[in-house]
């Protein structure tokens, strides 16, 4: 058993969390005459590490996970969707969100493309929700920062949101409030071409390329937000606003989340920087998944498609979900920290 824990100490904050990059940028740092005890230089090192350490997780992660996707083209999902009815289709529709691109923008045209496809309307909301705020890529991100209790679950409640929103907002009857030039498109079937392994290589090789392209510089802000809390910010001040004494901090978490425009990658390091400031874990997961889920540019392109009501709808169940989440993490986390 001591084996087996050591061997996951070792994956979770040697492979994973990277713990032996920090220890090398402060020795270079040091290295160089610099003092690393002092704030401005402690920053340094945690931008540093961060955007080393999660630019190759991010590369490697999404080098994997494309080459996954590969196997499940618009065409093939939607297939597969057509093959399960009530509220087994909303879970696998939340599962294909988990293996699509990271952000919300990304996953808006796949979802007009579903419901132009005529899946029904709890199912595509189900994928939409699924698709920012869950994904592969942030299991195991989330897994080295934060361990695996909290990643996992992380994901388990994700997932549960996804699939009881969207069984929702389809008992809500709202297909009327989807545009009526998605509801009118005609459907065309286009078989995938098959790939060879050179092939889906090719393909993840060039979805790295651009989602770093896409993600980068959202990683550059959120890890220099995450260095000013995690040196100059002083903790009793965070736990002021968003500690335990007070009551609203998953609520404020949540709305501050929605204006802010990031991914799951470029909000990691923004938590992590809450967490060791002392913010409870369900606080800062509510961010996580505001931020991912709710931001305002992702809300300007999902009007395109639907209705205000519609939008309404959406808002209305993803923010009690996430604040409800919220809640419940901070009140068992004795339970899986």
């Amino acid at each position: 058993m001591n084996a087996i824990q050591s061997t996951w100490n070792f994956i979770q904050y040697q492979v994973l969390g990277m713990k032996w990059l920090d220890a090398l940028v402060e020795n270079m740092l040091t290295a160089i005459g610099l003092d690393t005890s002092s704030r401005m230089i402690a920053s340094l090192q945690f931008f540093i590490y961060d955007v080393i350490k999660i630019t190759a997780l991010l590369c490697s992660l999404i080098f994997i996970i494309s080459y996954i996707q590969s196997y499940f083209p618009p065409e093939r999902s939607k297939k597969i969707l057509t093959r399960f009815h009530g509220i087994g289709a909303n879970i696998v529709a939340a599962l294909l969100g988990t293996i699509t691109p990271f952000c919300a923008c990304s996953s808006i045209p796949l979802f007009i493309g579903f419901s132009s496809a005529g899946l029904p309307l709890g199912v595509t909301f189900s994928f939409l929700i699924s698709s920012p705020m869950v994904d592969l890529g942030s299991l195991v991100l989330l897994m080295s920062i934060f361990g695996p209790k909290i990643a996992f679950v992380y994901v388990i409640v994700g997932l549960i949101i996804a699939v009881l929103g969207g069984t929702l907002i389809e008992k809500l009857k709202l297909e009327d409030q989807v545009e009526a030039f998605i509801r009118n498109a005609n459907s065309i079937d286009i078989d995938s071409p098959n790939l060879n392994k050179k092939d889906r290589l090719h393909y993840a090789k060039e979805q790295v390329i651009e989602t770093f392209k896409k993600v980068f510089v959202f990683i550059l802000i959120g890890v220099s937000i995450g260095a000013v809390i995690h040196n100059w910010i002083p903790q009793n001040w965070i736990e002021g606003v968003l500690g335990t004494d007070n009551p609203f901090s998953v609520i404020l978490a949540t709305i501050v989340g929605v204006p802010i425009y990031a991914d799951i990658f470029g909000t990691i390091p923004i938590a992590e920087a809450l967490f060791s400031k002392g913010v409870q874990i369900g606080t800062v997961l509510a961010l996580m998944m505001a931020v991912t889920t709710l931001s305002l540019p992702s809300l300007i392109m999902l009007r395109q498609a639907v209705k205000p009501k519609l939008l309404g709808v959406f808002i209305s169940v993803c923010t009690i979900g996430i604040i409800i989440v919220g809640y419940i993490f901070n009140y068992f986390a004795h339970l899986i920290i």
